[in-house]
């Protein structure tokens, strides 16, 4: 366990118990909070869940103010390895990834990110992405990549940041994959629009990748279980800018 904020800390999830926690939380923010639907929501157990856990690992944030610990956020983690036993990583339900596996370099998925209500807009997803940064030094990984998501399904609506996206941030072709399947819809890269305002209604979580080298693959995927509308989020942590490295590096290791 690795302490790094005067209540904060984290571990990955070890056996069932965890992972139910875990599952528990994201059905908490995901279902009961933004109204995500589908096979993998289970209202009866209050879990949201999906074939890729037993395969993938869990960071769980633990706030340690109080009697006994609270999950307060989760991240999961998925690397080669892990998505090769899995039968694949799940986001290439949406997205082509084969740049990203052609290039043979080391990738770790991340996805099902979630705070609960009381953390957000604090220093907790600064802690989360710490832990982050200790699991990379540990393993290695250089590309990450995961499903980053506006709220809503109708690209029409989200054409202003999602065009933006497009214009500033695309990645490069090497690294640069491409919506698929059903939800797939193409997005245009925007001319002179107002940048500003296309930034306002970006995310936080996508602004916060954007800031530290963060680009996007190629157009868009409507998930109407989950009521969003995503993007490929990719970042070469090799190419990070020495402060934000150092920022996010002087935490130390986590230990599983």
């Amino acid at each position: 366990m690795l302490a790094i904020a005067p209540s904060f800390a984290l571990r990955y999830a070890r056996g069932a118990d965890d992972l139910a926690a875990v599952q528990r939380l994201r059905y908490e923010v995901f279902a009961a909070e933004l109204g995500a639907a589908g096979p993998g929501i289970c209202h009866v157990a209050q879990r949201e869940a999906d074939a890729f856990d037993p395969f993938a690992s869990h960071l769980m944030l633990e706030d340690l103010a109080g009697d006994r610990p609270h999950l307060a956020g989760v991240y999961r983690i998925m690397d080669r390895t892990q998505a090769a036993a899995a039968g694949g990583f799940s986001s290439a339900a949406e997205f082509d990834l084969g740049p990203l596996i052609d290039s043979g370099r080391p990738l770790l998925e991340l996805g099902r990110s979630c705070l609960r209500p009381a953390y957000r807009g604090g220093r907790a997803m600064h802690v989360l992405w710490a832990g982050l940064a200790a699991h990379i030094r540990t393993t290695g990984a250089e590309v990450l990549f995961g499903a980053a998501s506006f709220a809503g399904t109708d690209p029409d609506a989200l054409s202003g940041p999602l065009q933006m996206l497009m214009a500033d941030h695309l990645a490069p072709s090497e690294l640069r994959t491409r919506a698929w399947g059903p939800g797939a819809v193409r997005v245009t890269p925007a001319g002179q629009g107002d940048r500003k305002a296309a930034l306002r209604a970006t995310p936080p979580l996508i602004k916060a990748y954007l800031r530290i080298g963060g680009v996007v693959g190629q157009d868009a995927y409507v998930d109407r279980h989950f009521g969003t509308t995503d993007v490929c989020m990719i970042l070469d942590v090799t190419t990070l800018p020495p402060q934000v490295a150092a920022q996010y590096g002087r935490h130390g290791d986590l230990g599983r």
